[in-house]
């Protein structure tokens, strides 16, 4: 092969990934139709698989699912201000935020959001919405590519580098609201600890965790950027993380590489993992029987339980009680 005709392949390639990337990287929905009757926001963490589902159910023929991801714009608009002008608001960042979102919709029946996207359960604490798993995912930690932090540690050893026992690290965590801080609290920390905005940092109880960055921004879930110190560790999604690296979601990985928990290897698809968790999508508990809820969230046969090959492209594995609600 000549020079020129391996130049050509090469910008041929170059150009193909730039496609697969400009095709994963969808924020908010896109397409036909631009306002979708089922509109979410929420978790950082499922963002891009609820992305995929959003382009592969329709009913009638017509999509129905529009998410719209924790980072973007700083504001969304949910609906067609022709026909409601109210439904444009800031961007919910996280779980919590999206749950909050739900309840404030279902509070003021104002139509603008119809489900949440959650990578943690609250349903004890919210009564009036269902949580509905679709998936399993599992966390582990992750540092940078040249860190000083052992790229294997036990449960034990985390606990200790996040309760300030073992000060050798600097280990992050998302910011307050965020799922996986939420999920990654009750899976290491004492029993009992009660997450706060003032939980981490300066004059907390747990000073040396930080939940800002540099410039004392909130740490987003799931971005590998953030560590920008050789003693850094953060909480991340397996899924996501695969998601990023093989071109599924918007690369954020930055040099990040993910550790090994008690000798359980960070994989695709790892339901043994000691950090496993089912992640939810999240309706008013009034619209459990009413469709096209039901007949997109709820039970075995509902559209998204049925998409097992979008959930699985995105690196997750299909919970077993797929659609059925937490009681």
């Amino acid at each position: 092969m000549s020079k020129k005709q391996r130049m050509i392949v090469v910008a041929t390639a170059a150009l193909a990934l730039a496609s697969v990337f400009a095709g994963t990287a969808q924020a908010d929905p896109t397409g036909a139709p631009t306002y979708r009757e089922l509109a979410g926001t929420g978790s950082d963490t499922t963002q891009t698989v609820l992305n995929g589902l959003s382009e592969a159910i329709t009913i009638g023929g017509t999509k129905v699912l529009g998410s719209y991801d924790a980072r973007g714009t700083a504001t969304i608009t949910t609906k067609d201000v022709a026909t409601n002008p109210n439904c444009t608001f800031t961007r919910p960042e996280n779980s919590g935020q999206g749950v909050t979102a739900l309840k404030n919709n279902i509070n003021s029946g104002d139509g603008c959001v119809q489900f949440a996207r959650s990578s943690s359960n609250s349903a004890a604490a919210n009564p009036d919405m269902k949580f509905i798993p679709f998936a399993i995912d599992a966390l582990t930690y992750a540092v940078r590519s040249d860190s000083a932090v052992p790229k294997k540690l036990t449960k034990a050893q985390l606990t200790a580098i996040y309760t300030c026992t073992n000060t050798a690290f600097k280990p992050l965590a998302p910011q307050f609201g965020s799922g996986t801080r939420s999920f990654f609290i009750r899976s290491i920390m004492p029993t009992g600890t009660v997450d706060s905005a003032g939980l981490f940092g300066v004059g907390g109880q747990y000073p040396c965790v930080s939940d800002k960055d540099a410039g004392g921004g909130d740490i987003q879930e799931h971005v590998g950027t953030y560590l920008t110190d050789t003693r850094h560790l953060l909480p991340y999604s397996i899924a996501v993380y695969n998601s990023q690296v093989y071109g599924n979601a918007p690369a954020a990985q930055g040099k990040a590489v993910l550790g090994t928990v008690d000798n359980i290897q960070p994989t695709n698809l790892n339901t043994s993992s000691v950090f496993k968790r089912d992640v939810y999508n999240v309706i008013p508990a009034d619209k459990l029987e009413v469709a096209p809820y039901s007949t997109v969230f709820v039970g075995a046969g509902s559209a998204v339980c049925q998409r097992a090959d979008v959930i699985t492209r995105y690196g997750f594995g299909v919970a077993p009680n797929c659609g059925v609600p937490v009681q």
